[in-house]
């Protein structure tokens, strides 16, 4: 019986999502087939119980790690390099393409140089904000995220020069890059892709938020938000949606799965893209598992596939050469 490691907390700001992340995960592998050994990371960074540390070449009692970790420290490269050293097969990106997602910055550059449509954005460091500067750039509404961060923690949409210096410094609490964006008035569409080098997209899922946007409480606190699987767009649009995932997809060097979130303009019909989630959640309300499920890929079925990715990708690697 494969052996899979459970990993929930962290330290992020969205510990308490990930919790709920974990139990539908190890709920859908335990169902399954395999054996789930579960690892909690407190807020505080300690490991409960304590994470076994191998001999050099030993297997920890472990044959493929999952994490359900969301946000700082576990979905920004940091604890995908503790598995590439301990020579663990992990399900999701490596460490590149996790650290360059989870920076707003980086993913946009990466994504221009792409030639994918990105909304158009500023960049600001929490030592030099400047509102000001943002209304040198953008016009009123604009949204105000810190760089590193996800589950809309942090995020705020100013309307006002007063609105704007307030969501510039509560997004400096969490990041010391505050990224700045446009305002894109139309619908909110997410698009879940699973695969290492041949990504396949499922159908994309409408967002139809109770509040101005979908930020954190409508995520997860009102239980009011709907959601319409197909979006209501026209067939070409949903085809180019699911096109410019998998190449961002592609872009960032994801591997194992992704979510990858759009605004479409209603004023123009554009599509830009938002961000991309290499660990997208996994709760009872999450749209990755609701679309593959859409696409007829149950929960369990699902887990199955991506800890299948994790040790194809890891079989790929252990097959490289790193000396002479």
């Amino acid at each position: 019986m494969t052996r899979v490691a459970v990993i929930a907390g962290g330290r992020s700001g969205e510990h308490e999502v990930s919790l709920r992340s974990a139990r539908s995960i190890t709920e859908a592998l335990q169902t399954a087939g395999f054996e789930v050994i579960p690892y909690l990371i407190t807020k505080d960074g300690r490991w409960q119980p304590e994470p076994i540390r191998p001999e050099p070449g030993a297997n920890p009692g472990i044959d493929v790690v999952f994490p359900a970790l969301h946000g700082t420290f576990g979905e920004d490269g940091t604890i995908q390099g503790l598995f590439e050293m301990a020579d663990l097969p992990y399900v999701g990106a490596g460490v590149f393409a996790s650290a360059a997602s989870m920076d707003k910055e980086h993913f946009k550059r990466l994504c221009s140089d792409a030639g994918l449509p990105v909304v158009p954005y500023q960049v600001q460091r929490a030592g030099a904000l400047s509102v000001d500067q943002v209304l040198a750039q953008f016009e009123l509404p604009v949204f105000v995220k810190p760089a590193n961060l996800g589950s809309s923690v942090g995020i705020a949409k100013a309307h006002n020069r007063e609105e704007l210096a307030a969501a510039l410094a509560d997004a400096a609490r969490y990041d010391t890059k505050v990224i700045i964006e446009r305002s894109i008035e139309g619908q909110e569409v997410e698009c879940a892709v699973m695969g290492n080098h041949q990504p396949v997209a499922a159908t994309p899922c409408e967002i139809l938020p109770s509040k101005e946007f979908y930020d954190y409480e409508d995520k997860y606190l009102l239980d009011k938000a709907e959601t319409r699987i197909p979006p209501a767009l026209p067939g070409e649009t949903i085809s180019e949606i699911q096109r410019l995932s998998i190449q961002c997809y592609q872009a960032v060097e994801c591997a194992g799965l992704g979510r990858v979130d759009f605004l479409i303009e209603r004023s123009t019909g554009k599509v830009f893209l938002n961000e991309i989630n290499t660990l997208p959640g996994f709760t009872s309300i999450s749209m990755f598992p609701k679309m593959f499920e859409h696409a007829g890929v149950p929960m369990p079925e699902l887990v199955t596939k991506l800890v299948r990715l994790a040790e194809e990708r890891h079989a790929e690697r252990a097959a490289l050469r790193y000396e002479r």
